[in-house]
């Protein structure tokens, strides 16, 4: 497979070029984070064709299918940024059924999803196998939270201001395109509350704007 060339798809190389560089063979784990809205998942697909374009097997995954269930989600109300940042997601179950079946390589099975939010239930989901060298890129938001930053080999950041982020929300989900609408508060807030806490676009190992999602920059931030 030969993808055509195109600003994005030459970033994303140059990406899959730096991650393989690192990590030559056996199993790598890929993070690409950002608000929603950010286009974190056309991001990590598009990094999966290149990988796949280099003749390296490339899973996908998003944490979006790893949620906790409703009652959980929303415990402490369906407006609050706090559940939103500290009760959206099962970390566990994230570790259990896909990062760590997935490191031990070999004949272990996977699950790329553990979580049915649309049907509220985590009832047992298909175990897929991989061989020895692949990469698995997951997606979403809160992936720079600290206690997830050790399970992840190569993690990026997309830079995109909540003004276009919710533009696009408001495009493709009929979101309020205003990120300080009621509405939004939860989201807004709970991603207010994860970068303080958090600070991803220093932790991750690589920044990127995705401002114009197709022509996206690399970002180098400053060292000293």
């Amino acid at each position: 497979m030969s993808l055509v060339s195109t600003p994005r798809v030459e970033l994303l190389r140059d990406l899959r070029e730096e991650i393989t560089h690192n990590y030559p063979a056996g199993r790598t784990i890929v993070a690409v984070d950002g608000i929603a809205g950010s286009g974190t998942a056309a991001f990590a697909d598009g990094l999966a064709d290149v990988f796949r374009e280099a003749d390296r097997a490339a899973f996908r995954a998003s944490i979006d299918d790893f949620h906790r269930p409703r009652e959980e989600r929303y415990a402490r109300g369906r407006d609050s940024a706090e559940g939103y940042y500290h009760d959206s997601f099962d970390y566990s179950l994230l570790r259990r059924v896909l990062i760590e079946p997935f490191r031990l390589a070999g004949g272990t099975g996977f699950q790329l999803a553990g979580f049915d939010e649309k049907r509220d239930t985590g009832e047992e989901l298909r175990w897929v196998t991989g061989p020895k060298d692949a990469v698995l890129i997951v997606d979403g938001v809160f992936l720079h939270r600290p206690e997830l930053r050790g399970l992840w080999h190569y993690s990026i950041w997309l830079d995109v201001p909540f003004s276009e982020a919710y533009r696009r929300l408001a495009e493709s989900l009929g979101a309020d395109p205003d990120p300080q609408a009621a509405s939004n508060a939860r989201y807004v807030g709970g991603q207010q509350l994860y970068q303080r806490e958090a600070n991803p676009r220093t932790s991750a190992t690589a920044v990127v704007n995705n401002s114009v999602e197709a022509s996206p920059v690399r970002v180098f931030l400053d060292s000293c």
